[in-house]
């Protein structure tokens, strides 16, 4: 029997059933006592609820608290969302076409769904808001980091973008403002080698060869601030960050590089002062040359004053994932 991979679930909040696979073979009896022991972290009273509503889905449609157990199937089901703080900063679209959307992601929003941030993400909103399910990302950008983030219309062309990404083909520059030292002498590129590790929240330089590599500019600056373009060469988890607090001239806002501060999820105030400011390369699937620029200013640059005063109060302890 030929068995179906898309989900006969719709989305629900923008987001699409989760796939599971059951194993070859096992001990249960009963598809629910599979779910208990393969979903834990669900009661099983509402794995029980979810077979009685027929919320739990099988190739060959809603299964219910007697079905038996089938090997080497496929179930869908939505999970329960966790309770989140609304973002409230709005999306801006800077371009919408046949194949692309690009957006203006504002600070403390995720790309896309993880951890305890699911609803609350730039993939599910504009899913939801735009009226495109099948909307993927091309790349990614840091839950702090701010501009320009693109999007793919079809999935079956996601591949091609993302192939862009990969192959650094894909021309970017971001914004920072940061402290500005007259003793740091500008332009130059920073060279380093990053390294993070799983389950700890930020990454460190250390000893060996280069692995990521910036060229940092000063554009402007004034009121002891400056205003830097900063041109990654590979994309290295936080090596804006890394790279610029190396310098001794941390972005404001950076609640991880030099030092990790303890702050809320929803605390708004003082965002990362870094943007990712514009986007340039040639579309795989129409040969046309793209430039992209984001619409979002940076607010320490004209309020100085507001990020002068109060800092987070800094961590005490190892740097874990909580």
């Amino acid at each position: 029997m030929r068995r179906s991979l898309r989900s006969p679930l719709p989305q629900r909040h923008g987001l699409d059933a989760v796939r599971l696979r059951t194993p070859d073979e096992g001990p249960w009896t009963s598809m629910r006592d599979h779910l208990v022991e393969r979903l834990p972290r669900v009661a099983p009273e509402r794995i029980d609820a979810m077979l009685a509503g027929a919320e739990i889905v099988g190739v060959d449609g809603p299964l219910t608290p007697g079905s038996p157990f089938v090997p080497a199937t496929f179930v869908w089901l939505h999970r329960d969302l966790p309770d989140e703080v609304p973002v409230p900063f709005p999306i801006g679209v800077v371009h919408r076409d046949e194949h692309l959307l690009v957006v203006d992601k504002p600070h403390f929003l995720s790309t896309i769904p993880r951890g305890r941030h699911v609803v609350e993400t730039a993939l599910v909103r504009l899913r939801r808001d735009l009226g495109l399910p099948d909307l993927s990302p091309a790349h990614r950008l840091d839950r702090v980091t701010a501009g320009l983030l693109m999007f793919v219309v079809h999935r079956h062309e996601r591949g091609a973008y993302q192939t862009l990404f990969r192959d650094r083909r894909v021309a970017k520059s971001y914004e920072a403002i940061a402290p500005h030292d007259p003793a740091l002498v500008l332009p130059r590129t920073v060279s380093s080698r990053i390294v993070k590790e799983r389950g700890v929240i930020v990454a460190q330089e250390v000893d060996g060869p280069p692995n990521a590599e910036t060229v940092v500019e000063l554009v402007e600056h004034r009121g002891g601030l400056g205003r830097y373009r900063l041109t990654p060469r590979t994309g290295r988890t936080h090596q804006l960050r890394l790279h610029m607090a190396g310098l001794g001239v941390p972005i404001l806002g950076d609640r991880f590089y030099p030092e990790l501060h303890d702050t809320a999820l929803d605390d708004w105030t003082r965002p990362l002062q870094l943007l990712a400011h514009t986007l340039e390369f040639t579309d795989p699937l129409t040969g046309q040359e793209r430039q992209f620029t984001s619409a979002l200013p940076l607010q320490a640059w004209d309020d100085h004053a507001g990020w002068v005063a109060g800092a987070p109060r800094p961590v005490d302890g190892p740097a874990t994932r909580r």
